[in-house]
């Protein structure tokens, strides 16, 4: 096909189809949409910071060192900048083309899970690397592959979507697998993030409204079901309910966040004077790292953060709409949709709006695995943002 990469052949804008699927000719690729990249290494800075105020208390308890924590999480947070910049120069239609061989890698971790796993705080969700102390959770390899293939079959299925054979089958048939396997290990909140993100993306691939609608309530009918008949997390519930009436047990953690963000008032306590982090509030440089970023910062602080967590993802759907073709504004859709999903339950357990779900925040909680995935998502959606035109963002952005 010649002419114009924007262009059909004919030098016009297609009429039917402004999201193209046909190979393209070669073409100089454009520069990382550097707004959204800004936008991500500010959180980082914020976050990496954070981690050294939430973490050095406890660190100097365990083990006599209280920048370890804090030293560890900026190592992998310069190696992930660098991860997310080179994964960048990948070419999209790699990830098209490996996609199934990622989705088998994650089918095989999470199947070795069960037999091999690591059990931390009660759940047998990581696996390790022989002979290190490197671990990570084979539900955030998944996740990932789950995008890219829904991408995929969008993509290869666009004109046909609408069809139950096309357009909700094969969404079936991958999450079923990964959603089975990890309700075995109790991993009930990655499931529900996954069947959550498949709606999305079958939505916006364009698959027909009544079958989503009744997918959505068979997934939240069998969720209860599960919950129901297992007591899983029935701990968890109750401490949610009501965290005062056991605030010695299992309403304790709730209740040492509750009381780090009320102390934070308006303005916060100031950067590193939070009295939270002194061993009261478990998870505190982990899951529950907002709590401290409340106390310190207050709530001004804490609503800054969260419209630059809003912008990041408006930016994120931005660039999904304006991208070259559908597998790229699909990629982008599923790794925005997980990064808002996260965000938002985060901020929900720690506020008690919903019961705890042991779910990250991302850039900010202590993690290398899950940072370094993180930072090869955001690769790839610099890697979609270089393939669209410059003239065309530019264009997009003055209306």
């Amino acid at each position: 096909m010649a002419g114009d990469p924007e262009k059909g052949s004919t030098g016009q804008e297609p009429a039917e189809e402004p999201v193209r699927d046909d190979p393209l000719p070669r073409y100089k690729r454009g520069p990382i949409d550097m707004p959204f990249f800004l936008l991500v290494v500010i959180l980082l800075v914020i976050g990496v910071i954070t981690v050294l105020s939430a973490s050095f208390a406890r660190a100097y308890f365990k083990i006599n060192n209280p920048t370890y924590f804090f030293i560890r999480q900026l190592i992998f947070a310069a190696v992930g900048i660098a991860a997310m910049l080179i994964v960048s120069r990948l070419p999209v239609r790699l990830f098209r083309e490996y996609a199934h061989w990622l989705y088998v890698l994650a089918f095989v971790l999470l199947l070795l899970v069960p037999f091999i796993g690591i059990t931390i705080n009660g759940a047998k969700r990581w696996l390790g690397v022989p002979g290190t102390s490197f671990t990570f959770q084979p539900s955030e390899i998944a996740k990932l592959a789950l995008i890219i293939m829904y991408a995929r079959v969008a993509a290869n299925n666009r004109k046909t979507i609408k069809k139950f054979s096309s357009g909700v089958l094969p969404y079936m048939l991958l999450i079923i697998p990964f959603a089975v396997l990890l309700v075995l290990e109790n991993h009930v909140s990655a499931a529900a993030i996954m069947v959550v993100i498949a709606g999305i993306m079958m939505f916006a691939g364009g698959t027909s409204l009544p079958w989503l609608i009744g997918l959505a309530g068979a997934g939240v009918g069998a969720i209860g079901v599960y919950l129901y008949m297992s007591g899983y997390n029935a701990s968890r519930f109750t401490g949610w309910s009501d965290p005062f009436a056991d605030k010695l047990d299992s309403g304790w953690q709730i209740v040492q966040s509750l009381y780090a963000i009320g102390s934070g008032g308006l303005l916060g306590v100031g950067v590193g004077q939070s009295r939270q982090k002194y061993l009261y509030l478990p998870e505190e440089y982990n899951d529950y790292i907002f709590s401290i970023f409340c106390e310190e910062m207050g709530f001004v602080g804490a609503v800054l953060l969260l419209v630059l967590f809003a912008v990041l993802i408006a930016r994120g759907f931005y660039l999904a709409m304006h991208a070259r073709d559908s597998f790229g504004a699909m990629l982008i859709t599923g790794i925005t949709s997980l990064l808002a999903l996260q965000v938002i339950m985060n901020v929900a357990v720690v506020t008690n709006t919903i019961p705890s779900t042991g779910i990250s925040l991302p850039f900010f909680s202590y993690g290398g695995t899950a940072l370094l995935l993180q930072s090869a998502e955001i690769g790839i959606i610099l890697s979609v943002s270089r393939d669209i035109p410059l003239k065309q963002r530019e264009r997009a952005e003055k209306k």
